[in-house]
């Protein structure tokens, strides 16, 4: 009877939610149980979650898994490429390169690289290169997988960061002063202008970024004078304690579990 109950709330709520978010697509999709951290959809369906520090990938009857209980908790997943997927474990200062089978391609110990790095940032980049935050300079650098080469290329950054994301082309983070920033594979760090003080933030990309505050998700978007323009996102009343946005989906963490929704940002 409870499964049933809940699955009667969990149709309820994903029934209201087949609509749009004023005027941006969204169609509704699984409810995943709150034990597995849901992280993206690909291209062609494939599921990417963590459950019990395991990084999993499935669809259908298709199963893999990657575990590795000697380096601690997965700080990081960077899926943007598939075929070459980045787990960081900042405790052991480690990232692992995964292929699209999540067999382990390359295990990556920065403590042994002839230059001292201490990562506390990790993300891929273009040309077989990582980008690498080096605690121990507050320098932004670019690792070569390939040639295990490290380069610093920014100039000491002021303050911490305290949120980040990346592309192939940039590093975008937000410092402790909530001013926001993008280096790019030169080392060119441009001022993003001042980030909101909001329950949660994700930066997506130089231009766009999610805030939650109250209970309420907006969306803001960088235009072409630099400022930004906001959207709030018109979900169902649901309590939720905390959101993600990757790959179009916007998953919805809610104490019956995670709901997520395929959404198309402008």
């Amino acid at each position: 009877m409870k499964k049933y109950l809940m699955f009667l709330v969990a149709f309820s709520f994903l029934t209201q939610c087949h609509s749009q978010i004023k005027g941006i697509p969204m169609q509704a999709m699984e409810v995943a149980p709150k034990t597995v951290t849901f992280l993206a959809h690909d291209a062609f369906d494939y599921a990417y979650t963590i459950e019990n520090n395991v990084f999993k990938k499935s669809k259908d009857s298709e199963n893999w898994e990657y575990k590795n209980v000697t380096l601690g908790k997965i700080t990081k997943v960077d899926l943007q490429n598939p075929l070459k997927i980045v787990l960081f474990y900042e405790d052991f200062n480690t990232v692992i390169l995964l292929d699209n089978q999540l067999n382990e391609s390359q295990k990556i110990n920065f403590s042994e690289h002839p230059t001292p790095i201490n990562a506390t940032a990790v993300g891929i980049a273009s040309q077989n290169q990582l980008w690498i935050y080096n605690n121990l300079n507050q320098q932004i650098g670019l690792y070569d997988y390939l040639k295990n080469e490290y380069k610093t290329i920014s100039t000491p950054l002021s303050g911490k960061i305290k949120n980040y994301t990346t592309d192939f082309n940039s590093f975008i983070w937000m410092a402790d002063n909530g001013e926001g920033y993008s280096c790019s594979l030169f080392g060119a760090i441009e001022n993003l202008g001042k980030f909101p003080a909001a329950d949660q933030l994700q930066i997506i990309s130089s231009n766009q970024m999610l805030y939650s505050i109250d209970q309420k998700i907006t969306l803001l978007t960088r235009q072409k004078d630099k400022s930004w323009a906001s959207t709030t996102l018109q979900l169902p009343e649901k309590r939720f304690e905390k959101f993600y946005y990757q790959a179009q989906i916007l998953a919805i963490f809610t104490t019956e579990g995670i709901y997520n929704f395929k959404i198309i940002l402008p």
